[in-house]
């Protein structure tokens, strides 16, 4: 078995074992979310402290069923033989990130600099923004 077999079925082990858990997780929290009691009577603060929770938790459940798209799509790159190379410059992602984020599409490298332009368009957004908020009380 080569280094590349060997790797790859431990990584192929690895997204399985977080797609298993993250899919008992998601359909737990599905379960526990239909078997709340809504008959309850409750004061406003109650009611509104219910309703954060509720938010809480459909942002958790929308974040891990989006952690499993992720996980099915390495699965599909890793059995195309395309697993672990970088969507940027093509070059291989350590097997270090892929430990620590086994869905990673860039190597870090690309992604700090995608996230570093990315922080640099918010920036600019928010510029803009702030300059059309007194737009009306400038006058030159």
């Amino acid at each position: 078995m080569t280094d590349t077999t060997m790797r790859n079925a431990g990584l192929r082990r690895m997204l399985s074992e977080r797609r298993r858990e993250m899919q008992d997780d998601v359909q737990s929290r599905i379960r526990d979310g239909r078997t709340d009691r809504p008959n309850e009577v409750r004061d406003d603060l109650e009611v509104s402290d219910a309703d954060i929770q509720g938010d809480i938790e459909l942002a958790l459940l929308q974040m891990r069923a989006e952690t499993l798209i992720r996980i099915d799509e390495a699965l599909v790159r890793l059995d195309a033989g395309k697993y672990g190379s970088c969507f940027e410059c093509e070059s291989e992602i350590s097997e270090r990130r892929l430990r620590a984020l086994p869905f990673a599409v860039r190597c870090q490298a690309c992604e700090e600099r995608r996230e570093e332009e990315q922080g640099h368009a918010r920036q600019l957004a928010q510029r803009r923004r702030s300059l059309s908020l007194f737009s009306d009380v400038v006058s030159f």
